[in-house]
C-alpha cells in the first residue's frame, strides 16, 4: 500500500481517538461492574472486578484504539465482559500511544506490567488477554516475557488481533466492503502511527512473523466480516505450526471485537461464554 503523509495520519488518529473519548467513554458502567486505579511497575492499570463475585484468578488485559487511542476506562467493555465471564480479577494496562510513544513503547509497558503481575500472582492464576491493537499485544508481551526468561501465564485470549501489520492478508480486499467498524485506510494510518522507523515484520510488532513456539494455549476470537479476518486465520495456522494449542473461532456475520456488546447480542454472549470456559479450565477452575 502507499504510505500515508501526514496530515491524513495525524486527521485519523483524532477521529479514533474523538470516537473513544466522545463516544465509548460516554457508555455508563454496568451496575455489577467494580473499578480501581492502580498500577504495575509504574504503569498506570485499571483494576476491574464484578461485585458479589469472589474472582479466581487474574487476567492481564490490553485495551484497543488501534495502538493511538483507548484507555482503560474508556474501551471497558471488553474487559468488563471477560472479567463477568471468567470469573477472574481483570488488570487493564494504560499503555502508552502511538503517535507521540510509537513502538517500542507499549510493549515496554505491558512488559513491565506483567514482570509486577507476576510479582503478586502465582503464574497457574494468571492469563493475559486482550482485544484488536491489545491482541497484537497481548502476543508481543508473550513473546517478550518467553524470550527474556519470564514464566508464561497458563493462558491467552485474543479478540481480533493485528498480527500482520505489513496488510498482506486477502481480508483487507475481499471484506473491506462488508466491516462496518474498521476502514482500511484508518487502520493503515494507525499502522503508520505506531512503526515510526520499525519495520512492519519486526517480531514484537507483527506477531505472525514471530518464533511462536511455547507460547500457552490461545484462543483467538474473530467475526467473518472484518477486514482482519485473515490475521486471525494466518496467526492461528502459524501457532499450530509451532506446536501451540490453539483455537479459532469465528462467528458468522460479525464484525471487529463484537464481544464489546455483550448480553445484548447473542453471537457477543455466546463467543464470551466460550472465552469465559477457555479461561477457568486453563486455571484450573
Amino acid at each position: 500500500m502507499t504510505p500515508l503523509d501526514a496530515q491524513k495520519i495525524t486527521e485519523h488518529v483524532q477521529r479514533q481517538r474523538a470516537f473513544f473519548t466522545d463516544v465509548l467513554a460516554a457508555r455508563p458502567v454496568p451496575g455489577d461492574v467494580r473499578l480501581r486505579d492502580t498500577e504495575l511497575g509504574g504503569i498506570p492499570a485499571l483494576e476491574v472486578t464484578i461485585r458479589q463475585t469472589r474472582p479466581r484468578g487474574t487476567t492481564l488485559w490490553l485495551h484497543g484504539g488501534a495502538f493511538v487511542a483507548g484507555s482503560p476506562r474508556n474501551a471497558l467493555a471488553p474487559a468488563a465482559n471477560v472479567a463477568r465471564v471468567s470469573g477472574t480479577r481483570v488488570l487493564s494496562v494504560d499503555y502508552r500511544l502511538a503517535p507521540e510513544h510509537p513502538h517500542p513503547a507499549a510493549v515496554d509497558d505491558a512488559l513491565a506490567a506483567y514482570r509486577a503481575v507476576l510479582d503478586e500472582v502465582p503464574v497457574g492464576e494468571l492469563a493475559v488477554a486482550g482485544e484488536s491493537a491489545g491482541g497484537t499485544l497481548t502476543l508481543a508481551l508473550l513473546v517478550a516475557a518467553r524470550d527474556a526468561g519470564l514464566p508464561l501465564p497458563r493462558a491467552a485470549v485474543v479478540f481480533s488481533p493485528a498480527s500482520d501489520l505489513t496488510m498482506a492478508g486477502r481480508s483487507f480486499r475481499t471484506k473491506a466492503e462488508v466491516d462496518p467498524v474498521v476502514s482500511v485506510e484508518a487502520l493503515q494510518a494507525a499502522f503508520q502511527a505506531y512503526l515510526g522507523e520499525t519495520d512492519a515484520t519486526r517480531p514484537l510488532v507483527s506477531p505472525l512473523f514471530a518464533d511462536l513456539a511455547g507460547l500457552p494455549p490461545t484462543l483467538i476470537q474473530c467475526g467473518s466480516h472484518e477486514v482482519l479476518l485473515d490475521d486471525s486465520t494466518r496467526l492461528a495456522a502459524r501457532l499450530a505450526a509451532a506446536d501451540v494449542a490453539v483455537a479459532l473461532e469465528v462467528t458468522a456475520g460479525m464484525s471487529h471485537v463484537f464481544q464489546a456488546r455483550g448480553p445484548e447480542l447473542p453471537q457477543a454472549a455466546e463467543a464470551l461464554r466460550s472465552a469465559g470456559r477457555f479461561v477457568r479450565h486453563h486455571l484450573g477452575g
